[in-house]
């Protein structure tokens, strides 16, 4: 299993493709290929779980780290961190894993 297979298993990804917002098209084509929003999710929660800094994001995610920090701040605007948040709630609530009396 490599690291982003591991950061961003099967449950969490399906879960995120439902929040969150269609990539843009690009009309006339050309320009780069989009990196994989899966590869920059789990740079993302690289990120946020390690603490390291952007401009020190390790290259084996395929990004670099102005992608991820632009995709973070697009995803970001869209909220989809809080919709994400959401559905994980209600998700654990509905199968009873969730004790809602220890959640403010």
């Amino acid at each position: 299993m490599d690291i982003v297979e591991r950061l961003v298993p099967d449950g969490l990804w399906e879960i995120f493709e439902d929040v969150a917002p269609e990539p843009p098209v690009r009309v006339q084509g050309g320009g780069r290929r989009r990196c994989d929003d899966r590869a920059v999710l789990a740079a993302i929660v690289f990120v946020a779980t390690s603490g390291c800094a952007w401009r020190q994001l390790p290259p084996v995610f395929g990004a670099s780290w102005q992608t991820v920090h632009r995709r973070f701040t697009d995803w970001s605007r869209a909220r989809v961190w809080a919709k994400l948040h959401r559905v994980v709630l209600d998700r654990l609530g509905a199968n009873g894993e969730l004790d809602w009396s220890r959640c403010a």
